[in-house]
């Protein structure tokens, strides 16, 4: 019996194309015993082709022309073949067929809707996170910010502390029910304590109001994190939702409630001690900055600094936008309300700070020079007569926040650098010490009414762009910036 071609199936081509090759009967009898075929040689002959070649091709060059093996090398390359082969059908064997969409009208379990991206049946979830467990009272700040994973649109919050922590601790060195700036403040000299804070970077940060026993963060993570400023300093809970960076927080009068705005294009209401999510808004464009009004009437009032150059004042009770201010000529970068909560001043990237009446979209001050720079940050004095506005050509310079709205020319804050980035910066609680970080990592502290710099504090290595200071302590202060960890200073 032959095996393999014949000679009578090959081609036409030129008899010097043709190579045969003979395998000896008593080298390949356990190859054919494998094969249930009976000892014989076979003749290997050249290939018919499955198209015609042209003769004067084939005298240059035959494609199908074989060379000679010997038995040992047959049988290698058999052998190799069949593994190849069986691996292949038990890789087959494992693909499992697709599970159904699922229903459309089910957004949970095992038949919820899955879309044309559903998994196969012996795939898992494709965002399957187990749930954060609870740690001690002494955490691990490392694990602690690892935990911060949370499902996709997913809003809730995780509690790493089983004690309460909404009410204003007693016996702690300070009266923490006092009237915010009644007492004396001076300038921190060291750093006392560092948070963890967020991975990626912190963005803001923000005391709890009057009291300061808590201290609230957004960062790069897309979480919010709440921290304790007395006995372990550990972290208290964390609000997660949010699925790109949290860009600004902010506290409503009392503290029981904040908002954040993310990267994500939403606005979500946060109850502080419980955690919920009570409220979202969907934006069409990224927000900047976000204020809840101060006046007690209206905390259900929202003002949100857009990217796309409007502010839009949203009714929190209904969702819907009560008006929009849209004379910026560039983005959002900050709000700050003025004139005793009765106006609101606005800098945008377009260098120009405007003034407004509430529910009137048309500014009642506008403030430009042609040698003004962009203002990211402005921040109001404790009396209210004046802003601080940080800006872009390494300075902070100071305008009036009443009626007339001018620059003090009198006043101008210089010795760190700024440039490039958008730099927090705060006022003691009496008004005497103003702070500020900078791009290289220090932490800058002015008199007020002389304008010198007092200090200069070496923290870190990246940019230090977001500061708050203690509403009760005397020299308390909390800095944070690129590097994500959150420096206590005193």
């Amino acid at each position: 019996m032959d095996i393999g071609y014949s000679s009578e199936d090959s081609h036409d081509g030129p008899e010097e194309s043709k190579t045969e090759v003979i395998i000896p009967k008593d080298v390949i009898t356990d190859v054919l015993t494998e094969l249930d075929e009976p000892s014989t040689a076979f003749t290997v002959s050249t290939v018919k082709p499955l198209y015609e070649v042209p003769e004067e091709t084939n005298r240059k060059f035959n494609p199908f022309q074989r060379e000679a093996v010997d038995a040992v090398t047959f049988k290698l390359q058999k052998r190799s073949f069949n593994s190849q082969l069986n691996g292949s059908n038990r890789a087959k064997s494992k693909k499992q067929k697709s599970t159904s969409k699922g229903d459309i009208a089910m957004v949970e379990g095992p038949n919820r809707y899955k879309g044309s991206w559903g998994s196969s049946s012996d795939e898992s979830e494709p965002y399957s996170y187990s749930e954060p467990e609870e740690i001690n009272s002494k955490p691990d700040y490392e694990k602690t910010v690892q935990l911060t994973a949370k499902p996709l649109e997913d809003e809730s919050s995780v509690i790493y502390s089983k004690e309460p922590f909404m009410h204003i601790p007693r016996g702690v060195g300070v009266d923490l029910t006092n009237e915010p700036g009644t007492r004396e403040c001076f300038v921190p000299k060291k750093r006392i304590f560092q948070w963890e804070g967020h991975k990626r970077g912190t963005n803001k940060l923000q005391f709890f109001p009057n009291s300061g026993h808590l201290l609230l963060s957004g960062g790069n993570d897309s979480s919010v994190l709440l921290w304790d400023v007395y006995h372990n300093r550990s972290l208290l809970q964390g609000y997660y939702g949010h699925t790109k960076p949290v860009k600004d927080i902010s506290f409503n009068n009392n503290g029981t409630q904040f908002v954040s705005c993310s990267y994500d294009k939403t606005v979500k209401l946060w109850d502080t001690e419980t955690g919920k999510c009570s409220n979202k808004i969907k934006l069409a464009s990224f927000p900047n900055v976000i204020k809840l009004n101060p006046n007690s009437d209206k905390q259900n009032e929202l003002l949100i600094g857009l990217t796309d150059r409007k502010i839009q004042h949203y009714d929190l009770r209904s969702n819907e936008i009560i008006q929009t201010y849209d004379h910026h000529l560039g983005g959002i970068n900050s709000i700050t309300f003025v004139n005793e909560n009765r106006n609101f001043m606005t800098s945008s990237d377009d260098k120009t700070v405007l003034v407004w009446d509430f529910q009137i979209n048309a500014p009642i001050r506008f403030i430009s020079d042609p040698h003004q720079h962009s203002m990211p940050q402005i921040a109001l004095h404790p009396a209210g007569k004046f802003v601080a506005a940080q800006s872009m050509n390494n300075t902070i310079v100071v305008f009036g926040a009443t009626n007339r709205y001018k620059r003090n020319n009198k006043k101008l804050f210089k010795g760190h650098n700024t440039a490039g980035y958008s730099i927090g910066l705060a006022f003691s609680p009496d008004g005497k010490i103003l702070g500020s970080g900078d791009t290289y990592g220090n932490a800058y502290f002015w008199d007020w009414k002389t304008s010198r710099l007092v200090t200069k504090l070496k923290l870190d290595s990246k940019p230090l762009s977001c500061i708050d200071i203690h509403p009760q302590e005397t020299s308390k202060v909390a800095i944070a910036g690129l590097s994500g960890k959150i420096h206590y200073l005193e």
